[in-house]
């Protein structure tokens, strides 16, 4: 069958399905037939987007069995997007580190992008500088965030850690705590600092690259995983990792080094496989400390502070900011010792915009 007007390699684009074609042709057909495809499917390499390059991105091609590129020999291929996909890209981000692709390989170390997965979860903000609303995706299909702080050298500093979770809820993900540095002081003032955050339903895991305690809990966790690793400079984030996976020499940027260079400022994200588990990976990425906060509207932060989410329907005011309103139950669970003045204050200071 032709199609007026069209070529028969468009016909059998591997992206047009049956419908499509009935409904050019001017005909009624079954939607659960598909066209068959341009190409066969085994063909094309499944990867994962490790790293972006301007308009060419490293993909590390997975096993048939979706086992660790590390385990299969670490075949990293440089690749490009096919054009039709450009042609038909929106003003969201079309392709993204963490994005799972299918390529088409070229030589021994190049490919084209076939075809790109629908992504399970993102770790995005809005383009800035835009009027049309257009999701900038830093990390595609991350499956939680492991937030590193220092319990000395720094000290840490614990509205910012606040800061960070409300991204990561934001978000959707979930979030780890580590604390790190465990040999610099007690653990009983270790827990007097953070129990808090395990009260209210975070797992937190008490760490030191010195005596090797809550390494193989960190293994654990990050193990089939795609986690993003964040927490302000100098928390040992790239000591910790080495030490879950002695020899891999990671190097973790400093996340406070780029926040302070303007709330848009970015550098691209990038992945780091870890030779355990299936499909385990590390991202590195900008400065999440900031992303998203300037599009958190005052009266949805709440529910980014999870021990406020029980007490938010029972406000007097279906708007209320937990500020100033009267009747307001978040404010009075504060009262009450339910939800701890610590964390309300922290959420003022961000419902204010203040540090």
């Amino acid at each position: 069958m032709r199609l007026p007007n069209q070529d028969q390699d468009e016909y059998l684009d591997d992206e047009l399905d049956y419908e499509e074609i009935a409904e050019r042709a001017g005909r009624n057909l079954p939607r659960s037939r598909k066209a068959k495809p341009k190409r066969a499917s085994a063909n094309l390499l499944r990867g994962i987007v490790v790293r972006a390059r301007g308009h060419h991105y490293d993909v590390a091609i997975l096993g048939q069995e979706g086992g660790n590129p590390l385990g299969a020999g670490g075949e990293v291929r440089m690749v490009e997007v096919r054009g039709r996909l450009l042609q038909d890209r929106g003003r969201d981000t079309l392709v993204a580190v963490g994005d799972y692709v299918w390529i088409v390989p070229v030589g021994k170390d190049r490919g084209q992008i076939e075809r790109i997965e629908e992504r399970e979860s993102v770790l995005s903000r809005q383009h800035p500088g835009v009027s049309v609303p257009a999701e900038d995706v830093i990390l595609a299909n991350p499956d939680q965030v492991l937030v590193v702080f220092a319990i000395a050298e720094p000290d840490p500093h614990l509205r910012m850690l606040d800061r960070f979770l409300v991204i990561a809820e934001a978000n959707e993900l979930p979030a780890i705590i580590c604390i790190n540095k465990l040999d610099l002081a007690s653990a009983e003032k270790a827990e007097a600092l953070f129990s808090l955050y395990s009260t209210i339903g975070y797992t937190v895991i008490y760490a030191s690259t010195v005596t090797g305690e809550g390494i193989d809990a960190l293994r654990t966790q990050l193990s089939d995983r795609v986690t993003v690793i964040s927490g302000p400079s100098g928390v040992g984030k790239s000591s910790l990792l080495n030490a879950i996976q002695p020899g891999l020499n990671i190097q973790i940027g400093d996340i406070s080094e780029v926040i302070h260079k303007g709330r848009h400022t970015t550098r691209a994200a990038q992945l780091y496989a870890l030779p355990f588990g299936t499909d385990t990976f590390v991202a590195d990425t900008p400065g999440i400390r900031e992303l998203g906060l300037y599009e958190i509207d005052e009266q949805s932060l709440g529910f980014y502070f999870r021990e406020f989410v029980p007490f938010i329907h029972d406000c007097h005011y279906p708007n209320c900011t937990h500020n100033h309103e009267p009747e307001c139950a978040v404010r009075k669970a504060v009262e009450m010792g339910v939800i701890s003045l610590e964390r309300y204050d922290s959420y003022l200071r961000l419902l204010h915009g203040e540090e």
